[in-house]
This record gives structure tokens, C-alpha cells and sequence, in this order.
């Protein structure tokens, strides 16, 4: 068998499969050299610290909800399919979900940081024009819609034996409403 050659992407690829099966508590060096078949040394070669290889892991996972998120976007209903997504996602890939939700943000001192950080932002425009609201409007229904979607996505993926997505999908919709009923009612001033 072939010599395989070791690349500073092969270490992230395997600690990134090792996180994606079990956790980011999985990611080691001794781990990633078993699932690469070598000794721990060309681990340490291509990773200066534990913590830098656990933040390529981070980026590769967002890059991986990303595209995942976008695969599913279904473009008549973006809003509801993006929220859908989420949750398949809590689903089907719980350890990525966890990490993607609970990896350290920097420079984060609001809620409109984390948004202009994290959120979609051509939603709040589709939102506006969808719900004939202001575009103001639009991104804090954005907002709640994702911190709630954020919430009941951690307590799907942590949950056993599991409640079923379609009670999940259920409860996304009926907040949905109920975050439109309250924009429209302060538009209104009731």
C-alpha cells in the first residue's frame, strides 16, 4: 500500500470526521494519527496547538452548515426552509450542530452584532416584501425567528430519545405566527 501524504488538510479532514462522529471531545492528536494510520509526529508537524486545529474544525464546520443550509433552501419559502434546515441539520449531524452553535464568537457585544455576523441577509428583504412589513420589522422577525429556531435546535439535538421533527417543525411554525402577530400588532400600536 502507498505511502499516503500528509497534508496540513488531510489533519483537519481527519479531526473534522472525528468531530462530525463524536464531538469535538474526540478531536486528539493520538485520534486523528489512528484514523490517518501514522504516528502522532506529522500530526504535531501540521498543527502548532490543539486549540488552532480545533478552530479549523470550527471553520470547516461552518463551511459545512453553510452548504448544507443552502441545499436545502427551498426558493419559494426561504424563510420556513432555511428554519426546516436547521433543524434536519440537529438531526442529522447533532455533534456538528453543537459545535456550530456553541463555538467561540469574538467581537460579539449585541444582538446586532451576532446578526450582521451570522444571519442570511437577503431574508429580511423577502420577509418585508412576503409579510408587508417594514424592512426593520423584517430583520427582528429574522432575528427572533433565529434565536428561536437557535434554542429549540439544542434542545432537539440534545434530546433522547428524540422528539420528532415534525413536533419540532410544528412548534417553528406556530412561533412564526405568533413573531408575526407581534410585529404587526406594534406596527399598529396595540
Amino acid at each position: 500500500m502507498p505511502k499516503q501524504r500528509m497534508t496540513r488538510e488531510t489533519v483537519i479532514g481527519a479531526a473534522f470526521a472525528l468531530a462530525r462522529s463524536g464531538g469535538m471531545e474526540q478531536v486528539t492528536v493520538k485520534a486523528i494519527a489512528q484514523r490517518l494510520g501514522c504516528s502522532v509526529q506529522p500530526i504535531y508537524s501540521y498543527c502548532k496547538n490543539m486549540e488552532g486545529l480545533r478552530q479549523a474544525v470550527v471553520e470547516e464546520t461552518k463551511r459545512f452548515v453553510k452548504a448544507y443550509v443552502a441545499a436545502q433552501i427551498d426558493a419559494g419559502d426561504p424563510f420556513r426552509s432555511m428554519g426546516r434546515a436547521y433543524i434536519r441539520l440537529t438531526q442529522e449531524e447533532p455533534h456538528l450542530f453543537r459545535i456550530f452553535i456553541l463555538h467561540k464568537r469574538e467581537g460579539i457585544s449585541s444582538l446586532d452584532d451576532l446578526y450582521r455576523a451570522e444571519a442570511d441577509g437577503r431574508i429580511p428583504a423577502y420577509l418585508a416584501e412576503k409579510c408587508n412589513v417594514s424592512a426593520a420589522q423584517a430583520r427582528q422577525l429574522h432575528l427572533d425567528m433565529l434565536i428561536y429556531t437557535i434554542g429549540i435546535g439544542a434542545i432537539f439535538s440534545v434530546s433522547t430519545p428524540g422528539i420528532p421533527a415534525e413536533e419540532i417543525f410544528s412548534q417553528q411554525e406556530r412561533a412564526y405566527r405568533i413573531f408575526i402577530k407581534g410585529i404587526t400588532e406594534d406596527e399598529h400600536g396595540q
